[in-house]
Formats: structure tokens, sequence, C-alpha cells
């Protein structure tokens, strides 16, 4: 079964959108997901499932629903494409904890990086279904606005790196 790792949009950040991973790990087993398992509490999962990414995203989409009370934005990549969103980094000697992959659920507009607004020292690199972002003064004060980001979700290197380890380990027998 294909592994899939699923990342949940604006949970546990800033006392906003609390939801505990055990509940998190609960709706992925109803949904006929296994060996489930969640990294920090801000919206981890890694699993396999016969399903197919949509499917996935729309049963993670509707729990969260019910759960929340609100629509919860889910972006879903299989095993290999997390993998391959690490391997793409274009900032590879970049603290990782500086450099995000903001995740969307198509491929960013070619012209996405002319359109961004309140640059400063930030680079920006295109990828596949994610928007590279490297925060050279760190991002606490960044004011940086990267169209579609609105509907996508970061994960810094160290969380990508960290999902990639948990998806091979669950892909193994």
């Amino acid at each position: 079964m294909p592994i899939y790792i699923a990342l949940l949009r604006a949970v546990n950040v800033g006392g906003t959108g609390k939801l505990p991973m055990t509940e998190l790990t609960s709706m992925c087993a109803k949904a006929g997901f296994a060996k489930i398992k969640t990294y920090i509490a801000s919206g981890n999962v890694a699993f396999d499932s016969g399903a197919s990414e949509a499917q996935v995203k729309a049963a993670l989409e509707k729990a969260l629903l019910a759960y929340a009370g609100r629509p919860v934005l889910v972006l879903v990549r299989s095993a290999e494409e997390m993998a391959a969103v690490l391997a793409a980094n274009p900032f590879p000697k970049a603290p990782p904890h500086r450099t995000v992959a903001i995740f969307m659920d198509r491929a960013p507009a070619p012209d996405t990086a002319d359109k961004v607004s309140g640059q400063k020292s930030e680079e920006l690199a295109l990828g596949k279904r994610e928007v590279y972002v490297h925060y050279g003064d760190g991002m606490a004060d960044s004011k940086l606005k990267v169209p579609g980001a609105e509907v996508g979700t970061a994960r810094n290197m160290n969380t990508v790196a960290k999902l990639v380890a948990m998806a091979a380990a669950a892909a193994t027998p």
C-alpha cells in the first residue's frame, strides 16, 4: 500500500485550531489508514492507505470538518513526493529551520515569484506543487506574502526531513 503524508493547515498554531494528535490518529484509523504516525502537534501524519491521494484528502477533510466545525485544509503527498521535495530543496546550504516548502494542491503559477510582496532578504524558488522560501533573516519579522500560500501550508526542511524518515520507516515491514 502507498505511504502518504498529510499536512494540516493552521492546526495547533498560535493557539488556534487545537487538535490533539490522538484525535488525528483516531480519525486516520476510522478512515481505514494503517501504520499511523504523527509528528509534533502541528498536523503532520504519515500512514499507509490503498486509497488515492484525492480520496485520502477528502476523507481527512470530512473528518476534520465534523471535528472542528469548520473546514481544515489538508495537503497530501506520497512518501516519494515528499522525498523529492526534500531532495529538490534549492537552498541546501541554508539553515533548514529557515527554509520552508509551502505545500499546495497544484503547481504554483509560473509568475509567482514576480508577484510576491514584502520581500526583503527572502529567496524564493518554485517547485512542482510547492514554493520554497529561504528566510535569510528569519521568519519572525518577515512581511513576505506569496500568492497562493493562503491555500497552502508551510513546513521547514527539518520537518520535511523528519516526515521523509517517518514515511521510510512506515514502508519497512
